[in-house]
């Protein structure tokens, strides 16, 4: 008994953990002293659990992503079956779970995109959108929004708009960037006309023969939750059509039910050339991403080479993870309960912003959801600045901290993006949480 007990190795408290993560390991997008990780142990359905035994509500599906819920049994097991079977295959090798979820895709993607090229994950996936737009149209140019993200690695922090890109912006990547339809505290709300009017005229100015593609987010995720106004993504598609570039849509984080429907293109019927993913995908569980393509595009690449490729494209744990996760989502009719909840959701937003006068704005499609704070409804002064925090703000975040309720506060914004498994008891009591920590947001109300 003693030497098993010796073998044993040390049970690390909450604080043991997170002080060796910060000795020994880099956090992303922070300084290293304001790092402040919570230490997680296990997680089930729709909350999470530090090791010493603190729950918390998942409002934010982690990175927006883990859509079917956390310790699902049918993706862990898919999982370990793939596993028992085959661990790794190289990606010039063809194997059943890759046949199978190519195949399913096919199924589930919007119109006629029926091929896909497997990545490690979402910015991948954007890296190799840029490469196929461009190989196939023989153009460099590629336009994207200013409200954007798109990932970390060169190409597609080069596509994305917001202050992430700042730092790492090459200067020479080929993207022009353009504003997008907003409602906010900037700008009044921009119909989808007046939208696609500066768009075209963009494009004009920078010489249609030049541009390869047109990258959007479908549904803009960490600069907002910016719904489309209607018309607006079937302008994008015509006028892309009338000048031969391709559209490609950005579904890494609005996919997989998140919005309601399967990928938020679907809400207005529209498909794109290309269509990128990750995420929702497997739910997180294992790392994939993927982009689809329509069939004259996988065409391009019958006689021609496609200089592209990854160690990991395929993998079958990935592809074996990635069908327990849509087995999930059909066996449990989560993309109809990210509707259904997505209106009550809308509900709890309305009543927020009825009673908080320091709840400028909401907005919500299907689990999709944000609350924008305000120091002041007449203005519509943001409670933080741009690309910047407040000390209300802080103390916001704090409060949904302390009280068990995760999710991201960004900003002056609080995200609700919880699992798609989420029940209505459980809103109601994330919504609790936020409600009492908007009472020290209405403290800063001029």
């Amino acid at each position: 008994m003693a030497l098993e007990t010796a073998s044993r190795p040390k049970v690390l408290s909450d604080e043991e953990i997170v002080a060796l993560c910060r000795r020994y390991t880099l956090y992303e997008w922070t300084a290293q002293a304001a790092a402040d990780p919570i230490a997680v142990d296990h997680a089930k359905g729709v909350y999470f659990y530090s090791p010493s035994g603190k729950r918390y509500l998942d409002f934010n599906s982690q990175l927006m992503s883990v859509n079917a819920g956390h310790g699902d049994p049918r993706i862990i097991d898919a999982i370990k079956r793939q596993a028992e079977k085959l661990a790794y295959a190289n990606p010039f090798m063809a194997h059943e779970p890759r046949a199978r979820l190519g195949q399913k895709l096919a199924e589930l993607m919007p119109g006629d995109l029926d091929k896909v090229f497997f990545t490690l994950g979402g910015a991948e996936a954007n890296e190799n959108a840029i490469r196929l737009a461009r190989a196939v149209t023989g153009r460099h140019k590629v336009m994207a929004r200013y409200r954007s993200y798109h990932g970390a690695t060169a190409g597609a922090i080069a596509l994305t708009g917001d202050p992430r890109r700042w730092a790492n912006d090459i200067g020479d990547s080929g993207v022009v960037h353009v504003l997008d339809p907003y409602h906010g505290p900037e700008r009044p709300v921009d119909n989808a006309a007046e939208a696609l009017r500066y768009l075209e005229e963009t494009i004009q100015l920078e010489g249609p023969n030049t541009i390869a593609a047109f990258f959007l987010e479908t549904v803009t995720g960490t600069n907002g939750i910016l719904i489309p106004p209607d018309g607006y993504l079937e302008g994008v598609r015509r006028l892309c059509d009338r000048y031969g570039i391709l559209m490609v849509c950005d579904e890494i984080m609005s996919g997989f039910g998140r919005t309601g429907e399967w990928f938020a293109v679907d809400h207005w019927k529209v498909v794109p050339d290309l269509m990128t993913m990750a995420k929702g995908l497997t739910s997180s569980y294992v790392p994939l991403g993927a982009v689809a393509m329509r069939p004259n595009i996988a065409e391009h690449f019958e006689k021609n080479v496609f200089y592209g490729g990854l160690t990991y494209n395929s993998h079958p744990l990935a592809c074996a993870a990635a069908l327990g996760t849509i087995q999930a989502y059909e066996e449990d009719d989560m993309v109809g309960n990210a509707r259904r909840m997505g209106l009550v959701m809308a509900g709890h937003h309305a009543a927020l912003k009825e009673k908080h006068p320091s709840v400028g704005l909401t907005r919500s499609i299907g689990l999709f959801g944000i609350l924008e704070l305000v120091k002041n409804r007449q203005t519509m002064e943001p409670l933080a600045p741009f690309n910047a925090t407040s000390e209300p703000m802080k103390a916001v975040g704090k409060s949904l901290r302390d009280h068990g309720l995760y999710t991201f506060v960004r900003w002056h914004t609080i995200m609700t993006n919880p699992p798609l498994c989420i029940s209505e008891e459980q809103l109601a009591e994330g919504f609790a949480i936020i409600d009492k920590a908007l009472e020290i947001a209405d403290r800063a109300v001029s």
